[in-house]
């Protein structure tokens, strides 16, 4: 059975909640609010398709409500459709440019709200699935670069307002090239995807992920951990990859395919810049391999 979408209706007036209510829940899961304060708070633990916000309420107005959720990445894409009983067509530019996809006049025709509500989150849909693709790497079918970079971005300025550790791994199979060169590219391309499931496999926090950072390159973003708990999660990676057992005849390290690991953490995020964490992982990578590689070497970044 397919989910229902989720809407979350702020409007002060209590007939106007109720009368949005009956004309959507029969098709939606409907949050009700009576405030932007209320708004924002709720969406801060659940995560809406669609918001139907009216623009005058006491306290912060569907404006202002709309300039935060345009200002926070994880509410940034959600649609809005304002609701008010004003009819001034500078209002209504003024929602627009503000990122509201849609104007509803009160009063309002149940019908009309009906309309407009599916054709919202039938745009969202296609979005979502866009965007979707956009971050998934075709081979793999796991989180590619431009994937990695923004969730990075994003998790290193959270580390940074909460003073929280983040680290992140970079792994390399090992003599992957010698694979490729000895039993050719379809194969190659098979052990790749067969590396990238198990180490996706390995993960079982919501907030980790694997990604593939390029060729035969995969990385890491952990959240809220530090170099110890980096360390373990590294190594269970690393026998995840070995448990495969996928012959490699041409390694000069192994009988079969291994990865080599480096991992960087920041304690309390010292780092300036992002990708700094990611150079420091890409040092510790290559210390792995010139160490002999199927190794783990760890850095902590000092405070500067």
């Amino acid at each position: 059975m397919l989910k229902k979408a989720k809407i979350l209706i702020a409007d002060d007036d209590p007939l106007n909640r109720l009368v949005l209510e009956k004309t959507l829940a029969n098709d939606y899961e409907i949050f009700l609010v009576d405030s932007g304060e209320k708004a924002l708070t709720f969406i801060k633990s659940t995560a809406v398709d669609l918001i139907i916000l009216d623009i005058v309420m006491p306290g912060i107005n569907g404006y202002e409500v709309l300039i935060q959720l345009k200002e926070n990445s994880t509410t940034h894409t959600i649609p809005v459709i304002f609701i008010s009983a004003n009819t001034s067509h500078d209002d209504e530019a003024k929602g627009f440019e503000l990122g509201a996809m849609d104007y509803i006049a009160k009063p309002f025709s149940p019908i009309i709200v009906r309309a407009r509500v599916r054709n919202q989150l039938l745009i969202k849909q296609k979005n979502d699935l866009l965007e979707m693709l956009a971050s998934i790497d075709g081979l793999t079918e796991i989180p590619n670069r431009r994937y990695l970079d923004e969730s990075l971005s994003r998790e290193w300025r959270r580390s940074r307002r909460a003073g929280t550790p983040l680290s992140v791994i970079l792994m390399d199979i090992d003599h992957f090239k010698r694979y490729n060169d000895c039993y050719g590219h379809r194969a190659g391309d098979d052990c790749l995807k067969r590396v990238a499931h198990a180490l996706v496999a390995a993960c079982e926090r919501g907030t980790d992920f694997i990604a593939r950072y390029g060729g035969e390159e995969f990385a890491a973003v952990l959240p809220d951990i530090n170099q110890h708990e980096a360390l373990k999660f590294a190594n269970k990676l690393r026998n995840a990859v070995n448990a495969l057992a996928i012959p490699h005849k041409a390694s000069l390290n192994a009988a079969h395919i291994t990865i080599s690991i480096g991992v960087a953490t920041t304690e309390f995020c010292q780092v300036h810049a992002e990708h700094i964490l990611l150079e420091e992982a890409d040092l510790g990578l290559y210390e792995a391999k010139d160490s002999g590689r199927d190794k783990i070497i760890a850095r902590v970044i000092a405070a500067s």
